[in-house]
């Protein structure tokens, strides 16, 4: 609702209306979760006039950028949300590894190796930048917890994954819930998702015919 009322209280004003490009681009961000594929066309249109208007505003382009890679993910084409991806990631560790937007950066593009089955691109990101994150961002913060979460998808979701791996990541799950539930509750989105990935390695480890000891 307040992406739509934003949108229509600056709808008559012209392209080059910077607060007339916020509204589209709140407005694409609203519908990005529920919506992506009427999203999709507002957050297209938001990155093109960034990128036409505001071509010296870096961080304004890489926002964009970084909103419409999500629609992408969110409307499963994983291939062109992981381009983006990577050219943000790029373009934001120029301002520094350790820099707050390029750790985000990277757990999203993370996500996406993962989500394609890409273990040992998503592998490869976390061993560059998990440490980083632990020690800047602390081990609670949200976008730790997403590293360590992809972290544990990447060992027991390839096909390659040994009964050890299947543990190991049980126990970086477990922590990961446990961490969840204590900063953001129980019912936070993430927290659920977090026990449900929780609850998909266990039923593998399960039917691997191995048993853990982690209780949650």
């Amino acid at each position: 609702a307040l992406g739509w009322a934003c949108w229509k209280t600056y709808l008559g004003r012209k392209d080059t209306d910077y607060y007339r490009s916020t509204g589209l681009e709140l407005l694409g961000g609203t519908l990005r979760q529920s919506r992506p594929e009427e999203a999709f066309p507002v957050l297209e249109a938001s990155l093109a006039l960034r990128q036409r208007y505001w071509s010296h505003s870096e961080t304004g382009i890489l926002v964009a950028q970084n909103n419409l890679a999500a629609c992408l993910h969110n409307l499963g084409r994983f291939d062109d949300a992981l381009v983006l991806k990577r050219e943000v990631l790029t373009k934001r560790y120029l301002s520094g590894r350790d820099n707050e937007e390029t750790l985000l950066a990277a757990s999203n593009l993370a996500a996406g190796y993962v989500k394609k089955k890409k273990f040992d691109e998503a592998r490869a990101v976390l061993r560059e930048y998990l440490p980083a994150a632990q020690r800047k961002l602390g081990p609670d913060n949200d976008v730790t917890l997403i590293f360590r979460r992809n972290e544990a998808m990447a060992l027991y979701q390839d096909a390659a994954a040994t009964r050890d791996d299947m543990v190991r990541a049980e126990a970086i799950l477990v922590d990961v819930f446990k961490r969840r539930r204590r900063v953001f509750g129980a019912q936070h989105p993430r927290t659920k998702d977090d026990q449900a990935w929780l609850n998909d390695v266990r039923a593998r480890i399960f039917m691997s015919g191995t048993a853990s000891g982690y209780q949650t």
